[in-house]
């Protein structure tokens, strides 16, 4: 079992490192949780964490699913969600997807996400949902933010 920080390389070519997708995701958490506390202070609890979901889902299906791959924390960790097999955007639909994903990879103590530790691909579960990786830019550049 792999646990280097930086960039790893699969079978198919470079995959971004368990740190750097950890940091990046800290990021967007935070980001997220204070959006969402605002929220919950202007509109109440229930209602401002209801939107705050909302807001959630829509900041990654907009940022994954665009032509860079990149939330604001995955740029700033020069790193992006590409398509498995051609190497391009996921899409909004196949954002959706690994969003969705993401509260599967958390349901048994966090071991969607560890999985790519021992993974070859280097895959979370909800990459493999998604039929997507996570690279460095450095390999796979992008265009335009968000694209």
């Amino acid at each position: 079992m792999s646990t280097d920080f930086s960039g790893v390389k699969g079978p198919s070519g470079p995959r971004a490192g368990f740190g750097h997708r950890f940091a990046a995701a800290l990021i967007d958490g935070i980001l997220l949780a204070i959006a969402n506390g605002i929220l919950q202070a202007a509109l109440g609890k229930d209602p401002g964490l209801a939107v705050g979901v909302g807001i959630n889902l829509a900041y990654f299906i907009y940022f994954e699913g665009s032509a860079s791959g990149q939330t604001i924390g995955k740029k700033a960790l020069d790193i992006r969600v590409i398509d498995f097999g051609g190497g391009g955007s996921i899409g909004y639909g196949r954002a959706a997807i690994r969003w969705v994903g993401r509260i599967v990879s958390s349901i048994v103590l966090l071991l969607g996400y560890f999985w790519m530790l021992w993974d070859k691909e280097r895959q979370t579960w909800h990459d493999k949902m998604a039929n997507c990786v996570v690279v460095p830019t450095a390999d796979y550049p992008v265009d335009a933010w968000p694209g």
